[in-house]
């Protein structure tokens, strides 16, 4: 089963981060669901394409990973809060999402290659450390954000409750970029709402 993340992510580090990563959207699909027309034409050239770079690249590539970074760049065509999870990754969101996790309990998305703020969540160590909604995160201790993806992103801000982690943040109306020292905690994660869209589909 292949999933699909969309929207924000949850960073209480757990992979809510606490940070960790947890999501205001994900679609997913079962077997029973309806297939789409598909694009015959297009799929002709993709295939020529794949089947170029399998005679023809320089060193040999697993057809997996081929198709996998196929469906990443569809999506990454579409926006920033777009993002495909393979089973290892949605395994780990879901372990993320559930339970309690050292982080700094925050609500995050991308965007222009940076972390943003989507909101605190009250009385978390992002909180009470003045982190503010909005922020832009551009370094997390020593490490430039630009570049990452949202999951490398959480996964530095994960850690052992009681630990640091300096963030680097823009700040509308600020000329100079803050620093700001968060501690990492136990945060507790809240359950995550369903609903099924329509056969085979639905939403977390």
């Amino acid at each position: 089963m292949r999933l699909f993340r969309r929207d924000i992510g949850l960073i209480t580090t757990g992979v809510v981060l606490g940070a960790t990563l947890v999501f205001g959207q994900m679609v997913f699909a079962d077997k029973e669901a309806a297939k789409p027309d598909l694009p015959l034409e297009d799929l002709r050239t993709f295939s020529e394409i794949f089947g170029r770079i399998k005679s023809s690249y320089v060193e040999p590539v697993e057809d997996k990973k081929l198709i996998e970074n196929a469906i990443r760049g569809m999506l990454s065509g579409l926006d920033p809060h777009s993002t495909y999870l393979d089973l290892t990754e949605f395994k780990e969101l879901r372990e993320g999402t559930t339970g309690e996790f050292g982080g700094l309990g925050i609500e995050v998305s991308m965007e222009d290659g940076f972390v943003k703020v989507i909101t605190p969540i009250d009385d978390t160590p992002a909180a009470k450390a003045g982190v503010k909604p909005g922020d832009l995160i551009i370094r997390l201790d020593d490490t430039p954000v630009k570049g990452m993806t949202l999951n490398d992103a959480v996964d530095i801000m994960r850690g052992k409750p009681g630990t640091d982690l300096l963030l680097t943040v823009m700040r509308e109306g600020e000329d100079t970029p803050l620093k700001i020292n968060v501690t990492r905690a136990i945060i507790k994660v809240e359950s995550v709402k369903s609903k099924v869209l329509e056969a085979g589909y639905g939403y977390v």
